[in-house]
């Protein structure tokens, strides 16, 4: 038999086709061998940190640099436009990561970032920056830091004088600072405790000397310089006790709702200078004034500007003077020398509700309802809720007073 024999033409197409075929699966090789590369480097961005850290390009494996900073394969190929691409996007991930996770670090509640902005710590704080750096610098040595606890302490500070200013709840508080609901409960009643104790020495019963020598004019004309303080009383609502006996004595018929009450102290400057701690809604202004240790504060010759609801008998037993407005019980009306005196007192005792007022509205968590567990004496036997007003008014007097000396 004879051999059949393949013509030259047909040899070279077979060989071309197995070229061919060889080129396409090494093509598909190498792109695979691409593609697992680059999820490698992404997966390994996602696992570690110091990837972000990298400032040379991307190079996946198998691919050598040039001399003139080309990437080559293996084979001498160049890289595909698409490679070239996915390299560059890569690159700029990266770097966005890097610069995101770094400002992440700073916080948005950090001295950095609120230095040039006081009208945000105006409004998160009621102070302005300075002042609250100033009161941060003084409290910061005492408020603890625990390791990988993911909050600083300056943040601690921003969080408790958040709740004052604002009255954010827990959880709203936990979103911003990026932690638990209970790390946040934990943080305020630690930190309210600290600065309780660090800034009630605020509240300052002047010396005589101090308070004649800056006494404003208003007070000269009706009074002289003998004026040592004007006094009030303010509510703050709280929950309804289950205690019956609580409930009772903490029940205001003048607020119909559950209160607490506290005596104001005002210098006629307009600075707290007294704050008595909390009493039940249901004590009478006179006897907190008798009991809250106010009058022991007197000297023989001051004049205390109160309203109808104290006594004149009260500061009699110190040698001291009270102004209180005459009453028209038992008279058709009020005699000139009367009404001319009340007049002078009730221009001057508005003064004291001007500071109520303004402690109120600076700090709103006053005007809310607070929950019965800040009635709960603690180890240091002080209720949190005299520690929240305690420092509330310390706060005011760190502020602008409402009382003109001229």
């Amino acid at each position: 038999m004879g051999t059949a024999h393949q013509s030259p033409t047909d040899s070279t197409l077979k060989s071309q086709s197995a070229m061919k075929r060889y080129n396409r699966c090494r093509d598909r090789e190498h792109k695979r061998k691409r593609f697992q590369a680059t999820e490698a480097l992404l997966d390994l961005q996602k696992s570690s940190p110091d990837v972000t850290e990298r400032t040379h390009p991307v190079q996946l494996e198998g691919e050598v640099q040039n001399d003139s900073g080309n990437v080559n394969t293996p084979d001498n190929e160049p890289e595909v436009p698409l490679v070239a691409m996915m390299r560059t996007e890569i690159q700029r991930l990266i770097s966005e990561n890097h610069e995101l996770k770094e400002r992440l670090k700073k916080g948005i509640f950090s001295p950095d970032n609120l230095k040039d902005d006081n009208d945000t710590v105006k409004y998160y704080t009621g102070l302005d920056y300075h002042t609250l750096m100033t009161i941060y610098n003084f409290v910061k040595d005492y408020v603890p830091e625990r390791a990988n606890s993911g909050i600083t302490k300056f943040e601690k500070v921003m969080l408790v004088l958040m709740k004052l200013r604002l009255n954010l709840g827990m959880q709203d508080l936990a979103y911003r600072f990026k932690v638990s609901k209970s790390c946040v409960s934990k943080i305020f009643l630690d930190v309210i405790h600290i600065l309780y104790v660090k800034l009630k020495l605020f509240i300052l019963w002047p010396e005589r000397e101090a308070l004649q020598m800056a006494m404003p004019m208003e007070f000269q004309q009706y009074f002289g310089v003998k004026v040592s303080v004007i006094i009030d009383c303010f509510d703050i609502f709280i929950e309804r006790p289950s205690n019956l006996l609580a409930r009772a004595e903490t029940w205001s018929h003048y607020k119909h709702h559950n209160t607490v009450k506290y005596l104001i102290g005002i210098t006629p400057q307009g600075a707290v200078s007294f704050l008595s701690k909390a009493w039940g809604g249901t004590t009478s202004d006179k006897y907190i004034t008798e009991n809250c240790g106010l009058l022991s504060k007197l000297l023989p010759g001051d004049v205390i500007v109160t309203g109808r609801g104290f006594d004149r008998e009260s500061g009699g037993l110190f040698c001291a003077e009270v102004e209180i407005p005459a009453f028209t019980q038992g008279k058709s009306q009020l005699s000139p020398v009367d009404i001319e005196t009340t007049r002078k007192i009730a221009r001057t005792r508005i003064h004291v509700e001007r500071v109520i007022g303004l402690v109120r509205n600076k700090f709103k968590i006053l005007q809310n309802t607070l929950p019965i567990e800040y009635l709960h004496c603690s180890t240091d036997c002080i209720p949190t809720i005299d520690k929240i007003t305690t420092l509330c008014c310390a706060l005011t007097n760190m502020c602008r007073s409402v009382v003109p000396f001229d």
